[in-house]
């Protein structure tokens, strides 16, 4: 195989050539011993080699068909041998095209150069784990004289955005899946304004790597690191500063000194634990009562299905027995790279109630904007005050905006786009105070451009403990929210689909539901009032048709309002094999009766899983709790 030329493309090129089946196989067959020739890791190639040898033609088209499309999100996949998969090689390749990338676009690489951190994901069947692909980019940068800071332990993901901006460094990476399955492993990449990368990075990215397959000399030696001045450690200090800096976001230390609220944490077997306990010293709180079985890493995540708080209840089980058991009435959940928060309190009744999303979001929202009125009391000063959300988010602080005075923006979805805005708007002078997304991603701090699971969480708790003084809680607050600003509220669920045609078919029906090129006018009962394609671009709200946020053809997303103020977003998810779908009902302020809203609501969100996934729905798996 020629240098520079990826293997799915050699196996694309058979097939367009119009090869039989024995040239596809050919190809197959190039592809498999060209990796055999580049990877040094011993169970990756092991594998190659006993599929190469028994013929086994379908698990290698499932190792070799497609090269990990490296996009804005970066790469996140199983580990395993392979093009298809994380591990040596293929970190070893993405940061060859990344390192070419970057000295083509930033001339000051090799005096400023990157950060890198990684969480605590390991997969011994492939020998691959976070802190060894870590390693071997680091030797990749090194390598070309190029200075890196690798955190020399497991890191939270914020710290990374937090490094790349407080060290003016060139661009970031953090090795994690975040909440993904146990056999996944990401890779993900931040540009040198301490946000994700957006087009054209992504795709200027992806071609520099399949420029770059081949690994240089000294790219499997990941000890030259080891004594190299280029290589610099930033953990203790990183984990000094960032929580100094977020001390300027602490307004209450005296009644945190006082608080007698007691809080429950867990990291669910990820990083999160020694950091938030950081963060509450940080405040001046007793450290929160840790979840035993899952304060310690474990890349086994053997206490829950799916390492993810956003799932609900099922995750937070031993939370709630522990919590119960010492009497603490809030629950503080980060997923494994701990940047996202889950919220849980307990009600009255006795009950648990797990906030949503959207639901953090209002109450984070208002609290934040609280505490900087407090500050700046001047009048005419919020006029240069921003908030963001994701357009899939609930419109809650577009509600809080108007009334209050201050700037609501609504961004693509994704913390990418967030982040780039928000730093668009700093440089402008701007004060963006929060940004949240309804998958529990709050960036409560410009400190950090993305989402900050540690710093969310300290501040949710002081947010908490000022509000116990006043004899309320959460759910209490969230009450008088709504009522003050209108109710918003929210149903999101998804359907997993592994196959590409159907989540095609299911959207090219929507885009043809009365017809060509006609969207839907109904949805049962539910008049649609608008329509916007974000990935053909069409608006109807505008005067032209055309969208005014970023479009993409390769991603799908619909978003429909009705005329009952119900507002329906539709989209397959950048990282998993997921149709998602976020339905919201914004009311006028003093509509109180909230059992009506929620029932017109589920009205609604029945209708559009009856009507408009079908007729695919039947080739879909409902998500399970």
């Amino acid at each position: 195989m020629r240098r520079g030329r990826s293997l799915s493309r050699d196996l694309t090129s058979a097939a367009m050539a119009g090869k039989e089946s024995s040239s596809a196989g050919e190809a197959l067959d190039t592809a498999a011993a060209s990796w055999l020739t580049w990877d040094k890791n011993p169970k990756t190639s092991e594998v190659v080699k006993k599929l190469v040898s028994a013929g086994n033609r379908e698990e290698l088209e499932k190792c070799f068909g497609s090269r990990m499309e490296f996009g804005t999100a970066g790469l996140r996949a199983a580990m395993g041998p392979g093009v298809s998969q994380m591990n040596d090689l293929t970190i070893i390749q993405t940061t060859q095209g990344f390192c070419r990338y970057l000295e083509k676009n930033i001339s000051d690489l090799k005096e400023r150069g990157v950060v890198i951190g990684y969480d605590a994901r390991a997969h011994p069947e492939s020998g691959g784990s976070s802190k060894r692909f870590a390693r071997l980019a680091a030797t990749t940068f090194v390598s070309q004289g190029i200075p890196v800071y690798l955190f020399s332990g497991i890191t939270p993901t914020p710290f990374v955005p937090y490094t790349v901006i407080h060290l003016n460094l060139c661009a970031g990476i953090m090795v994690t899946a975040s909440h993904n399955p146990k056999q996944d492993n990401g890779y993900k990449v931040y540009w040198e304004n301490g946000a994700q990368i957006i087009p054209p990075h992504d795709k200027g990215i992806a071609l520099a790597i399949e420029d770059n397959l081949e690994p240089w000399p000294h790219a499997w030696d990941d000890s030259l690191i080891d004594d190299s001045p280029l290589l610099k450690d930033p953990f203790s200090s990183i984990n000094k500063d960032y929580f100094s800096d977020i001390q300027t976001h602490c307004y209450h230390r005296d009644i945190n000194k006082k608080s007698k609220l007691k809080f429950v944490h867990t990291s669910v077997h990820g990083v999160g634990h020694e950091f938030v306990q950081s963060a509450f010293q940080a405040f001046s709180f007793s450290p929160p009562l840790a979840v035993p079985q899952q304060k310690d890493p474990d890349p086994e995540f053997p206490t829950v299905k799916y390492p993810n708080p956003e799932e609900g209840k099922g995750v937070l089980k031993l939370s709630f027995e522990l919590a119960d058991k010492e009497g603490a009435r809030i629950i503080l959940a980060n997923d494994p790279d701990a940047d996202r928060l889950a919220v849980a309190e307990k009600q009255e009744s006795g009950d648990w109630k797990v906030f949503s999303g959207n639901e953090l979001g209002a109450l984070l929202g208002w609290w934040i904007f609280t505490c900087w009125k407090e500050q700046n009391p001047e009048r005419g000063a919020v006029k240069n005050v921003y908030m963001l959300a994701s357009t899939v988010s609930s419109k809650i602080l577009r509600a809080i905006a108007v009334q209050e005075g201050f700037h609501f923006e609504e961004t693509l979805t994704g913390f990418k786009w967030m982040g780039n805005r928000a730093k668009e708007l700093i440089d402008q002078g701007k004060s963006v105070l929060f940004a949240f997304e309804e998958a529990i991603g709050y960036m409560c701090s410009p400190l950090v451009l993305d989402k900050d699971g540690v710093s969310a969480a300290v501040i949710a708790a002081e947010m908490a403990s000022y509000l116990a003084t006043k004899n309320l809680t959460l759910s209490q607050q969230l009450d008088a929210i709504f009522n003050k600003y209108g109710y918003h509220i929210s149903r999101n669920s998804y359907f997993l689909c592994y196959d590409q045609t159907t989540i095609q078919n299911l959207f090219d029906n929507l885009r043809n539901y009365d017809g060509d090129s006609k969207y839907p006018k109904l949805c049962g009962k539910f008049e649609v009032t608008g329509v916007r394609d974000l990935t053909t671009g069409y608006d109807d709200s505008q005067p032209d048709n055309k969208a005014i946020l970023p479009t993409s053809k390769s991603s799908q997303m619909i978003t429909f309002t009705f005329g009952n103020g119900g507002v329906a977003t539709m989209r397959t998810s950048g990282t998993e094999p997921k149709i998602k779908y976020y339905a919201e009902l914004c009311a006028a302020p003093g509509n109180s009766d909230y059992n009506q809203l929620k029932k017109e609501l589920n009205d609604l969100a029945d209708a559009i899983e009856e009507h408009f996934f079908q007729p695919e729905k039947n080739k879909l798996q409902r998500k399970v709790d």
